[in-house]
């Protein structure tokens, strides 16, 4: 089997047999930029606060509602404040990051997944096939994502799993291209070549020895993505095609303050910069990666 290449979109990938760099080295590169740490340190904060909400959460997200209490500004008893119904800011914002993690995830998971089996078919046979392909998602790509995401969202019908679902069908070109240059870079390698002649699959040829080489940028590509897809996301439940109440889910805790702005900015200010970071961490994160998988950093 060929050796995987750690290319990034353009770049020539490892000839056969070419030694790979120590996976210590990467290591060390990765630890030694400023960037992607401070993306993985970013990262690991909201998937560590996501993990530990029910112990980090100081009331119930949901059903500790108090008219009584509503839109209180932070105090020691509520660091962040109260909304509209009288529940802990803080604690829905906790809660949230599981619900904001979890679809920016899966959409991710879902795109690159249905991206990448279409890119490598459409790039390893050409044709007809990679034509038409083609033409679709220039199709798609001619057309903001978002508002794709919102025509999607509003033909299923506003809940999260369909706000999943919409964000991941509008990312699928992104996967696809990156999937579809990088086959067509490797498909007629001396190694792919000798592994035709000696009988193998075009599935096992691909599965075993073309997607190994594109693993690189791939990786780059949904590590950005999920940050993506958390925005856009949000995006949705903001317009109310996403998490519906009561959820706390920080797309949907920004529509309910815009009413209350004035009044209680605070509503507002704090589930924004907690998308704004989640998706901060996963672009330097994925630039990081972007710059420690590149050929040309090898011998730094």
């Amino acid at each position: 089997m060929a050796a995987v290449a750690h290319d990034v979109p353009g770049a020539t990938p490892l000839p056969p047999g070419a030694p790979l760099p120590p996976a210590r080295g990467l290591g060390r590169r990765l630890l030694n930029h400023r960037s992607a740490l401070l993306g993985g340190a970013i990262v690991a904060a909201f998937v560590l606060i996501a993990l530990l909400a029910p112990l980090l959460a100081p009331y119930d997200p949901i059903g500790d509602a108090d008219l009584g209490r509503r839109l209180q500004p932070p105090s020691a008893e509520h660091w962040l404040g109260t909304d509209h119904q009288g529940r802990d800011v803080l604690s829905r914002i906790l809660y949230g990051a599981r619900i904001s993690l979890r679809v920016g995830v899966m959409a991710m998971l879902m795109a690159a997944a249905v991206g990448t089996a279409w890119g490598a078919l459409a790039g390893y046979y050409g044709g007809w096939f990679d034509l038409i392909s083609g033409r679709l998602v220039d199709l798609m790509l001619a057309f903001p994502s978002i508002l794709l995401a919102i025509a999607f969202a509003a033909f299923l019908g506003p809940s999260l799993e369909n706000t999943m679902l919409a964000v991941a069908l509008v990312s699928v070109p992104q996967y696809m291209r990156l999937v579809r240059g990088q086959v067509l870079s490797l498909r007629e390698q001396d190694y792919v070549v000798a592994a035709r002649a000696q009988g193998l699959s075009d599935a096992r040829i691909i599965v075993r020895h073309i997607l190994p080489n594109a693993l690189a940028p791939l990786i780059v590509q949904a590590t950005l993505g999920v940050g993506t897809a958390v925005l856009d996301a949000a995006a949705l439940s903001f317009l109310g095609l996403g998490a519906q109440p009561p959820a706390p889910e920080w797309g949907r805790m920004l529509n309910d303050a815009r009413t209350v702005f004035r009044v209680a900015p605070w509503n507002m200010t704090f589930p924004g910069l907690a998308i704004m970071l989640v998706v901060l961490g996963f672009n330097l994160l994925g630039d990081g990666l972007r710059d420690v998988l590149d050929p040309r950093a090898r011998d730094d």
